[in-house]
């Protein structure tokens, strides 16, 4: 059985991630979340001193609530380079439709709100751990191509993983997922494997 303190939390989190999927640009307020949550503003602040820490945790909550270490399984443990890059494409541009909502509210405000800012900063930093691990397998394998150094393999490969990428792709263009991830695929090969 759960506590009430972890019961408030959820909601917490839950009524962030509703209202961010819900924002239309504009900046969602601790108030916002807590009437939401139906919670007094001073119980939001007591789970989550800082409107950074509360935006941070609510993307982490999206990560748990959809299993995102069961998703990256296969790339952490797989035997190869080309394996682990295909399998963390598979993994990271799957998963980009399911969080779209809340990446979409936080890239609208992190220009404007430092705390969006710092919210977006550390998730996508967590990306880029990810195409750093892929790029380093490839490296260790011998399968990373001469032109790049690991670093600019990294940027290359977190790059064509981006949010902005995927909706350019996807919304503004009309492909279709499984379009966007063939292509992904495909051109990573291209990009970053030895000829």
């Amino acid at each position: 059985m759960s506590s009430p303190n972890s019961d408030t939390r959820t909601r917490i989190l839950e009524s962030a991630w509703k209202l961010l999927e819900a924002d239309t640009g504009g900046t969602v307020r601790m108030s916002d979340i807590a009437r939401t949550a139906g919670v007094s503003r001073q119980a939001v602040y007591l789970h989550f001193p800082k409107r950074a820490d509360l935006l941070t945790a609510t993307t982490r909550y999206l990560d748990e609530v959809n299993d995102m270490d069961a998703r990256l399984a296969k790339s952490r443990s797989s035997q190869d380079g080309i394996e682990r890059l295909d399998a963390f494409i598979e993994a990271w541009g799957g998963y980009i439709p399911q969080i779209y909502g809340v990446a979409k509210a936080l890239l609208a405000m992190k220009d404007t709100d430092v705390e969006a800012n710092i919210a977006w900063t550390n998730r996508m930093q967590a990306v880029r751990e990810g195409c750093e691990a892929a790029i380093k397998a490839l490296a260790d394998d011998g399968q990373l191509t001469s032109s790049m150094t690991q670093t600019q393999a990294t940027d290359t490969l977190w790059t064509m993983l981006s949010v902005r990428n995927w909706e350019q792709l996807t919304r503004d263009c009309g492909w279709s997922q499984d379009q966007y991830m063939d292509f992904t695929r495909r051109a990573a090969h291209r990009v970053l494997l030895t000829v």
